[in-house]
């Protein structure tokens, strides 16, 4: 990105002392250390932001194509049978009717036999042998 040659950088580093005078050096140093730390990570950041969206918008176009070479299949194949059965097969989903209302469902229960008596005993079941210590 930037041709920096040693001849370039020697000169920095001797206006760099001249200007800054060599006791307050090192902090300059480490105050520009921060900032080209940010800067790369700002960087790195938008870099990630735009290849997810450069990613997205791939996915985007490889799912048309897959589509678009699934429904050409699919419409091939449905050509095929449709000659060798002599009539047309659904490729698709089966057409979605309006909601069904709840008075107009079979009720669940009416086909189950009468209910026994509520006055019957239910059956007695065994029960586990007693797992308490002996004395």
């Amino acid at each position: 990105m930037f041709d920096i040659g040693a001849v370039e950088l020697l000169v920095v580093v001797i206006v760099a002392i001249l200007v800054i005078g060599p006791s307050e050096m090192p902090r300059a140093m480490r105050t520009a250390g921060r900032w080209i730390g940010q800067v790369r990570k700002v960087s790195t950041h938008f870099r990630s932001g735009i290849d997810a969206m450069v990613r997205e918008a791939e996915l985007e176009d490889m799912e048309k194509k897959w589509k678009a070479q699934n429904e050409a299949i699919m419409k091939r194949t449905a050509g095929k049978i449709e000659d060798e059965a002599g009539e047309p097969v659904m490729t698709g989903p089966p057409p979605v009717e309006g909601p069904v209302a709840a008075d107009s469902m079979p009720d669940p229960m009416a086909d189950d036999p009468a209910p026994a008596d509520a006055n019957e005993a239910a059956p007695e079941l065994p029960l586990a042998p007693d797992k308490s210590p002996k004395d």
